[in-house]
């Protein structure tokens, strides 16, 4: 057998593999012989078939599949050996003319090659790392939100401006009949809570869709619509009163304190702040470490330079799937995965360069930390190491979530990394507006 490579441009090789008779012809031999001692053919005795018959029924399926065996062998050894960096998988040149009869055979294969580059972590422009805050506002929104939600239930006998409203939204035409309890800050404007108060349970209010709520979103929530029906929804619809309460607001005392956090762990209302705002920093921490980590990986796509063999990749593309594309499908393909190809290629010399390896024992302390996390959000303040240990030890004979939480120490590892050595700046926001400039 003889592999040659003919490099086309940087990014582009064909490889020709020579199969010659010596190399398949004993491989062949066996097992057609093996075919003869178990073939059942009518009128021959069980192994004692005339090999010409086996070879003739037999032969060119045992040839091509050892062939095609053979070649798939030798050409992902020659890939490793030679320490090509390849993309995708080779492609095989359509040969119209092979013929099997022949004694010596000679295939092609298209490969697409890692381009060569380096990545520049400090870039010219510093990236903002947020350090997102829970000023004041937030924390008194939360304490308020703390005693509406521990607070006490009045029924009252008609609306104020503070009443919690149960009722029904209906419409016939579009079939909305959806049963909710709404605040009156919700609604837009003056006339609509206007609308509101003073009823009384039974009675029925008209109102139109278009700027009934501060976000028109909600049409989503309270009418039970579509997103797409929600977008300039202008329609009238009829609110059916069936009752009414108001929400006296719990006290700040100590029963309130230990049923939020545990008996003694919190003793005033200073204390609350402080707790409140440390465990929403918390928080805000992920948020700003991931929005760092969005914003570095724009930035190393956008700022590292390299030509990849697209035209390879698209025809690649064609059928590299569970169906096959046509040109045009997988050319538009290519070009909404461009982006995220490029960074497999940075992220991976990252990863080569600086030698961030995921190992068991980090991945199953890791593991064991999530868990822990998610354990507290329910109350689970302090499972014993075995408790994590067993729980860590299932979800990591799973595959599926091993690659998972890999992924995610490989992140955090990333994070890290462009923590040390990008160029970063820090900023610090509160919450509030961290919402409004990334997400509104």
């Amino acid at each position: 057998m003889n592999i040659t490579r003919e490099n086309i441009d940087a990014l582009n090789a064909v490889v020709k593999v020579d199969i010659a008779k010596e190399d398949y012809s004993d491989k062949v031999e066996k097992i057609l012989t093996d075919y003869r001692k178990s073939a059942n053919i009518p009128g021959f005795r069980k192994g004692h078939v005339p090999m010409g018959m086996v070879k003739k029924q037999y032969g060119k399926a045992v040839l091509v599949d050892e062939v095609n065996k053979l070649l798939q062998d030798a050409l992902g050894k020659y890939l490793v050996e030679e320490k090509l960096d390849v993309l995708g998988n080779p492609l095989p040149k359509a040969q119209d003319d092979l013929n099997w009869d022949a004694e010596a055979f000679t295939f092609e294969f298209e490969l697409g090659l890692a381009p060569e580059f380096e990545v520049e972590l400090k870039s010219k422009a510093p990236i903002t790392h947020y350090n997102i805050v829970a000023d004041d506002k937030m924390i008194e929104d939360q304490i308020a939100h703390i005693q509406k939600q521990y607070g006490k239930i009045v029924s009252q006998e008609e609306v104020t401006e503070t009443s919690e409203v149960t009722g029904t939204f209906t419409n016939e035409e579009k079939e909305i009949e959806n049963t909710v309890t709404l605040t009156l800050d919700k609604l837009k404007g003056k006339g609509n809570p206007k609308k509101f108060i003073g009823a009384k349970v039974g009675d029925v209010i008209t109102l139109k869709t278009k700027g009934l709520f501060n976000d028109d979103h909600d049409l989503m929530t309270f009418l039970k619509v579509p997103h797409d029906d929600a977008h300039g929804l202008e329609i009238e619809v009829n609110f059916t009163i069936t009752e009414i309460n108001e929400r006296e607001l719990a006290d700040l005392d100590q029963e309130l304190f230990d049923k939020l956090f545990g008996e003694g762990k919190v003793t005033s209302v200073t204390e609350l702040k402080d707790k409140i705002k440390e465990d929403s920093e918390k928080q805000f921490k992920q948020q700003g470490d991931q929005k760092l980590l969005n914003d570095v990986t724009e930035s190393l796509v956008e700022n590292t330079k390299f030509d990849l063999p697209s035209a390879f990749l698209q025809k690649w593309m064609q059928t590299a799937g569970e169906e096959v594309m046509t040109e045009e499908q997988a050319k538009e393909e290519y070009e909404k995965s461009e982006k995220s190809m490029r960074y497999q290629l940075i992220e991976g010399k990252l990863i080569q360069k600086h030698d961030l390896q995921v190992q068991f024992e980090e991945l199953k302390s890791f593991a064991m930390e999530m868990i822990k996390g998610q354990m507290a959000q329910f109350g689970q303040m302090n499972p014993s190491d075995k408790e994590l240990e067993d729980i860590a030890a299932r979800i990591l004979g799973n595959q599926d979530e091993v690659k998972r939480i890999s992924e995610q120490l490989m992140s955090q590892k990333l994070l890290n990394l462009y923590k040390a050595e990008a160029n970063t700046e820090t900023k610090e926001i509160t919450y509030d507006d961290f919402v409004k400039e990334f997400y509104s």
